[in-house]
């Protein structure tokens, strides 16, 4: 799948590459479900042009959430499609997820790594705790109001460190080297450069379009997970949602507690209620699309 029509040119300028994908269509429920039929029976490569160019505003959106670790946003927003690429060549239709919801992952994935390995010299963290911290720190100082400090208090510290799951002294670290790779939004992008940060920065309020797609997607999602649910036994809809379907998933330890059955019991009860709510899902949406109606199937996170 090549990739050259959608690498970002710093010469191109970015303003014009957010106004140009604007041109691209997005494509109905039934729409995007024949071309990735197509493309993953035949390798049809104008099906595959289509899925990618219609998914580049997502991109963007995406890529503009991580504009503030002192790499060049247009480098940012090529690593998020070469992800869209990868997520268009392993999409598989006839799971019931709509594209977006699938690319998002390996969007996010892709740029995670591009920061990852360029924001700095020293690696940022090799665990899975250190990486969330990294990409978590400033979202966890703005839900307490500490957002404008320098160095945290200790009060601050401590809470941000439990609820990340690090170590105290990790967030007073890369709180300070964060700190220091702020920029103001009228510094220069580089000492030869006229551009400012703030040239980077786009209106990012969805239109009334989007916002209708958005709602629409969620109500219908919603609307096959109810019916999905249905398949499922008391207590496999309880431990599914305790499992799944919670901010902060339950422990299998407390749910056998709960039940008076063994850890392993639990798991084997989550799997296989997570497959039959897959299986009715599936069933759901295709007798939805078969009704004329449109198919949106809930995700649910593969714990």
């Amino acid at each position: 799948m090549a990739a050259g029509y959608l690498m970002l040119s710093p010469e191109g300028g970015l303003s014009r590459y957010l106004a140009e994908i604007r041109n691209f269509p997005m494509l109905e429920p039934e729409q995007e479900y024949m071309l990735a039929k197509r493309w993953r029976e035949h390798e049809d490569a104008d099906a595959a042009h289509k899925l990618v160019t219609s998914h580049l505003r997502l991109v963007a959106k995406i890529a503009m959430g991580y504009r503030g670790y002192g790499l060049p946003v247009n480098e940012i927003v090529s690593e998020g499609n070469v992800g869209l690429m990868q997520a268009v060549k392993r999409f598989e239709p006839d799971k019931g997820f709509r594209l977006a919801t699938y690319a998002m992952w390996w969007i996010k994935a892709s740029i995670q790594e591009y920061i990852l390995r360029s924001w700095s010299l020293v690696k940022i963290g090799t665990t899975a705790a250190q990486k969330k911290l990294f990409f978590n720190l400033r979202k966890a100082k703005n839900s307490i109001k500490a957002i404008e400090e320098g160095d945290l208090r200790p009060e601050n510290v401590k809470l941000i460190a439990t609820k990340l799951g690090v170590t105290e002294e990790e967030v007073i670290s890369m709180n300070r080297r964060l700190a220091a790779a702020d920029h103001s939004l009228n510094a220069p992008l580089r000492a030869d450069s006229e551009g400012e940060w703030q040239d980077f920065l786009v209106d990012e309020s969805p239109n009334q379009e989007t916002m209708l797609a958005d709602r629409e997607e969620k109500d219908d999602r919603s609307e096959l997970l109810a019916e999905g649910m249905k398949a499922l036994n008391e207590r496999e809809r309880h431990i599914l949602t305790e499992r799944r379907l919670k901010e902060e998933p339950a422990t299998l330890e407390d749910l056998s507690k709960q039940f008076e059955i063994s850890r392993e019991r639990v798991r084997q009860i989550e799997v296989r209620a997570f497959e039959k709510l897959q299986r009715a899902i599936r069933e759901a949406a295709k007798a939805k699309r078969t009704g004329g109606g449109t198919e949106q199937v809930a995700a649910l996170p593969a714990r």
